[in-house]
């Protein structure tokens, strides 16, 4: 029997039911910290030189990642399935590397802070989620960032790891974190890190390729009547996106709610000329997002149920 998309039901349900608690957090962290950890010290070790010294460094930087997280990942997990129900240990450590819970609560938290803080409450809360400037936002401004947070993060901080988890059980989700980590770090285009991120930005766009298209594909079928326009709005604008994955969940959440997203943004005091995503209503409020929150449980339930059948299919198999 395939082992990995049995664990990737019982993964999801697991961080469902019991997120990454607390406790665990404050006493031994959490495993994207210490890759961020590893991350950082590679950086300051070379990271340094000529542009061709950095972009070298950039490459054994993703290939010190991807051999660690396969070494660990292939050790670890043969030998919890040695053990009777190492299964189920197996599944909490996957489950530890999805997000299901924490965006919810983060997005929410946005909307809460709208209703009950103002600007100032929103600002605060969507500091936490995005990586734009939140005291460039107006209230819309800081609505549509928690929507577009929340379609990207449902991509790559769900999706994506629960593909990679199916494919290649725990090695698999530890090499997209890895990569995945490695690009919010490294992956910017500035003086320091154009060239050494070089690696871990493409191989992110190349990993992420396959969760972006069936996210948007979820998001579309959750949205029930509105699908053929969310279908509709992906085919158009996706590809506009400056991302090659970020364009189709957010394209498919904006035809989804009739909303119109992204747009020009402010990074760090720039402003990035972004294309618009949709063709409803720029003026977002709190209450689109709790609509986006609801489309997005809808989706995972989609989501939850095509674990379920790959994993029906494979102990059949």
């Amino acid at each position: 029997m395939e082992i990995f998309p049995p664990l990737l039901i019982c993964a999801l349900v697991l961080e469902v039911l019991l997120g990454y608690p607390d406790a665990v957090f404050r006493a031994i962290r959490h495993p994207v910290v210490w890759i961020g950890a590893v991350i950082a010290a590679l950086d300051r070790t070379l990271n340094r030189g000529p542009v061709w010294m950095r972009r070298l460094g950039g490459i054994v930087t993703v290939l010190i990642l991807v051999g660690g997280a396969v070494g660990i990942g292939m050790m670890l997990q043969a030998f919890l399935l040695s053990l009777p129900f190492g299964w189920v240990i197996l599944a909490l450590l996957a489950s530890c590397l999805l997000a299901q819970r924490s965006l919810h609560r983060f997005v929410r938290a946005v909307a809460t802070g709208l209703r009950d803080g103002g600007l100032a409450g929103g600002r605060a809360a969507v500091a936490h989620i995005v990586g734009r400037d939140p005291e460039s936002l107006d209230e819309a401004g800081v609505a549509r960032a928690a929507i577009e947070s929340l379609a990207e993060n449902f991509s790559d901080g769900i999706t994506a790891p629960a593909f990679w988890l199916a494919v290649g059980g725990l090695p698999g989700i530890l090499v997209y974190k890895a990569i995945n980590t490695a690009d919010s770090m490294i992956g910017h285009r500035t003086a320091r890190h154009e060239a050494f991120g070089w690696a871990a930005a493409r191989l992110d766009d190349l990993v992420n390729l396959p969760a972006s298209r069936l996210t948007a594909l979820l998001l579309a079928v959750a949205s029930g009547s509105r699908m053929g326009v969310a279908l509709k709005t992906v085919r158009r604008d996706a590809h506009h996106h400056r991302s090659p994955n970020a364009g189709w969940p957010e394209a498919a959440m904006a035809g989804a709610l009739g909303l119109r997203l992204a747009g020009p943004r402010r990074y760090a005091g720039k402003v990035v000329q972004d294309h618009w995503m949709g063709d409803g209503r720029a003026d977002v409020t709190a209450s689109d997002i709790e609509a986006g929150l609801r489309l997005y449980r809808r989706a995972l339930i989609f989501l939850w149920g095509l674990a379920a059948c790959l994993g029906l299919s494979a102990m059949l198999g």
